[in-house]
């Protein structure tokens, strides 16, 4: 009982911090899918993380609001950027995503380069470090996304490019700092991708979501593997399965 306890006390603030990524992220996602933007959360969540980088190597990393400060500003200018040029090149967007996104990767690789721990710093900014996050980030993810969703509720009524951009950037920065790059590009289009087509897409998204973040953190934590990675692999694997529940399509069966 008590082995079962202390699983649940480790993995608690991780599912905790997976729902407060849906929160945001399940809207975002479905905007983004409409859009055609699909890896414009890739581009700005790796900009991000390498503005966090940059003040972590300046000595800044033991203020938190500093390290803040500079991934949101790293996210919002990346988030202008791309609004602007959306406006000039719009046929061209998603590849410049794509170069925004490989600059970004390339540049945070540069400068861990002479950095002893550069592999561990890089491995956090994509994997994630989901199951020492702490209750501090917990609450102030929460408050910001809860100031998010508004916001969100009168964007997407009137579809504003450049506040678009900026909701985007301040979202994924906070996301990024929780979950990692590669959970936060999973939160962002599994839900969109399984329920489209759907009416009541939020509800169910958030539902598919919260199932493979659960499903993920339950295998971490029973076969000893990175949480990040294993919910990305079970967040695939519960919109899969939810999509071909709804496609009417049955799994194969064995053939014992």
């Amino acid at each position: 009982m008590s082995e079962i306890t202390t699983q649940i006390d480790l993995l608690w603030p991780a599912f905790a911090a997976g729902l407060i990524v849906l929160a945001t992220h399940v809207p975002l996602g479905i905007q983004v899918l409409a859009r055609g933007i699909i890896f414009i959360d890739l581009a700005v969540a790796q900009v991000a993380g390498l503005g966090a980088l940059a003040a972590h190597l300046a000595e800044y990393g033991d203020n938190p609001w500093i390290v803040q400060g500079a991934a949101i500003g790293a996210a919002l200018a990346a988030a202008f950027l791309l609004q602007w040029s959306e406006k000039r090149w719009p046929q061209l967007q998603e590849a410049l995503i794509g170069l925004l996104f490989v600059l970004a990767a390339s540049g945070a690789v540069l400068l861990l380069a002479r950095d002893a721990h550069g592999g561990e710093h890089l491995r956090d900014l994509l994997a994630g470090q989901m199951l020492w996050v702490s209750q501090g980030q917990l609450l102030a993810a929460a408050a910001v996304s809860a100031a998010l969703l508004p916001a969100w509720k009168v964007l997407g009524r009137q579809g504003g490019g450049l506040a678009f951009y900026a909701l985007f950037a301040v979202a994924v920065t906070i996301s990024v700092q929780l979950v990692g790059v590669y959970l936060v590009f999973a939160s962002l289009i599994v839900p969109a991708l399984a329920t489209h087509g759907l009416r009541r897409r939020l509800a169910t998204g958030f539902g598919i979501g919260a199932a493979g973040y659960a499903a993920g953190l339950s295998l971490a934590a029973l076969a000893d593997l990175p949480a990040g990675a294993a919910s990305v692999w079970m967040l695939a694997a519960a919109g899969l399965g939810f999509a071909l529940l709804r496609s009417g399509v049955a799994p194969p069966r064995s053939i014992c």
